[in-house]
């Protein structure tokens, strides 16, 4: 199984000059996007290098290679914090990943499913919440702070407000409790998500052999007691809201994925929002 390091950048330059600069490098990233914003914090786990110091990460970026392998003096250079974990992701989802990450990316006439209608419906109080949505996210349901803060992105007018978004999940699993998270995984692809164009495009196993640490702490938990990464996409972030709101997805959530869990966080990024920066398109993809 292919070993592949998810590395979080916060930059000290321009997220533009950073993208010159790495496309100069011999690197072939398999995924690298925008980071936005968390939708669900982590609350036990990496707590300290994700969250303490406040900072703001820029840059999602996937490579083929293990986190032994140090990234090229240029891109150091304009990299202030750094944080990574590996997994062993498996060879068919590598398998012309990029053709089908493009088309994922820039769908054709026909891909993008249209929405249920859930979240008009949750907002006209139908179903069971009675149009009540849950005063957080972290649960990975529908909250007022999050549905705004949609309505506000996705106002732009860009195509990083419109298009395709990618989320970031890491997950820890409760001691016997992964087979009840697979059943999630399983109703989310065949049903649940798939509907609103869901897809996890990326999951793998993180590697937790001990030795040297995430961002090359000495003596520290290799994998820092994460199970499982994954990258999902959707549509759009109306599709993920969409699917947030829906009784079919939230019966599912809550039934085999929140008990399940000991620790998650998800990041929101977006690669088309630097396929809009001028070349990068032609460069990368």
């Amino acid at each position: 199984m292919p070993i592949c390091t998810i590395h979080l950048l916060s930059l000290t330059c321009p997220l533009q000059t950073f993208l010159h600069t790495l496309s100069t490098t011999p690197l072939k990233p398999i995924t690298i996007s925008r980071v936005i914003r968390w939708i669900i914090l982590p609350t036990t786990l990496s707590t300290s290098p994700l969250l303490a110091q406040n900072i703001h990460w820029d840059v999602l970026l996937i490579l083929p290679s293990s986190a032994n392998t140090p990234l090229p003096p240029a891109l150091k250079n304009q990299i202030k914090h750094h944080w990574s974990i590996e997994a062993g992701v498996p060879s068919r989802l590598l398998k012309d990943y990029e053709v089908k990450n493009r088309r994922l990316l820039r769908p054709e006439k026909g891909d993008v499913p249209a929405l249920t209608g859930s979240l008009d419906k949750l907002m006209k109080g139908g179903g069971k919440g009675g149009g009540i949505m849950k005063e957080s996210s972290q649960d990975l349901e529908l909250s007022p702070e999050l549905l705004s803060w949609i309505e506000t992105f996705t106002s732009s007018g860009t195509r990083e407000g419109s298009g395709a978004v990618s989320m970031l999940n890491l997950l820890a699993f409760k001691e016997g409790m992964k087979e009840e998270y697979l059943k999630y995984g399983r109703a989310f692809a065949e049903g649940a998500g798939s509907r609103r164009g869901g897809e996890a495009k990326i999951v793998g196993s993180v590697i937790k052999s001990s030795g040297e640490g995430v961002g090359g702490g000495k003596g520290k938990e290799k994998g820092e007691g994460w199970d499982e990464i994954a990258l999902a996409h959707y549509p759009s972030l109306w599709h993920f809201a969409d699917m947030l709101a829906s009784e079919d997805y939230q019966d599912v959530n809550r039934k085999h994925r929140v008990g399940s869990l000991r620790d998650t966080c998800i990041l929101f990024t977006s690669e088309v929002g630097l396929e809009e920066m001028k070349g990068f398109g032609k460069t990368m993809l």
